[in-house]
């Protein structure tokens, strides 16, 4: 790598046009050159695997969150449903009354002590 004129990029295919060999060889049979290169790129092949571990992680993270949000909120939902069934069964009643003045409610009397 410190052959390589300044000018060049320090790349597999750089190095191994340098050395005289085929980028496979760097590839297959020195594989701490091949990412020693990309390390001296910026993209070593560990760093990458760390980082997209770490992102794949928080996602997960954020995944997990927002099912037990969907649970909550459908819980939530059922239970509104279940209310408002109670009160449009109460409504429709209450407007039954209002429409037929023959309908007289009846007041249960307390118990007197």
């Amino acid at each position: 790598m410190q052959r390589l004129p300044k000018e060049v990029k320090v790349t597999i295919a750089a190095v191994a046009r340098e050395a005289g060999v085929s980028t496979a060889l760097i590839h297959n049979h020195y594989p701490t050159i091949a990412e020693a290169i990309r390390e001296k790129q910026g993209r070593s092949s560990r760093a990458m695997r760390d980082v997209k571990h770490q992102d794949l992680t928080a996602e997960r993270q954020k995944s997990l969150g927002y099912r037990q949000e969907i649970e909550e909120l459908r819980a939530k939902l059922a239970s509104i449903a279940s209310i408002n069934e109670v009160l449009l069964e109460e409504n429709q009643m209450l407007k039954a009354k209002l429409k037929d003045r023959n309908v007289v409610e009846l007041v249960s009397s307390q118990p007197r002590s």
